[in-house]
């Protein structure tokens, strides 16, 4: 069974977003990287890149696929996790905490409200 942190919210599409402070850290879910299996290589946006919520803006590859990353809301990425791209393996062994892929400033921050909560996103995954 996947794991689903309460304190975090998750878009649709499986990636998860922790607000602190109007900056919204963006990763993929537990249950997206077991989908995807072995993660082997990562695309991540530019810093200072203005991202639209629900745009594709990052790339992850595993040994079975190719998928994109979406941005779970609408922001200026401030920061990008070049430790993902060093060792994408820690996407798998541990995707809610060293294997986030960027960090947002959000252009409104009630975006995140939007998201799913974790019960929700648990009903979505069917855990």
């Amino acid at each position: 069974m996947s794991k689903t942190p309460d304190d975090l919210r998750y878009a649709r599409s499986h990636e998860w977003v922790r607000v602190t402070e109007g900056v919204a850290t963006v990763g993929i879910t537990d249950h997206a990287q077991n989908e995807l299996t072995d993660v082997v290589f990562v695309e991540l946006p530019a810093k200072g890149r203005h991202v639209a919520a629900n745009e594709a803006c990052a790339v992850v590859e595993s040994v079975k696929t190719a998928s994109d990353i979406y941005s779970p809301a609408a922001g200026e990425v401030i920061e990008t996790n070049q430790a993902i791209v060093n060792d994408p393996s820690l996407i798998n062994t541990d995707p809610f905490g060293n294997g986030w892929f960027f960090k947002l400033r959000l252009s409104n921050p009630s975006d995140a409200d939007a998201l799913l909560t974790p019960d929700l996103y648990r009903r979505q995954i069917g855990g």
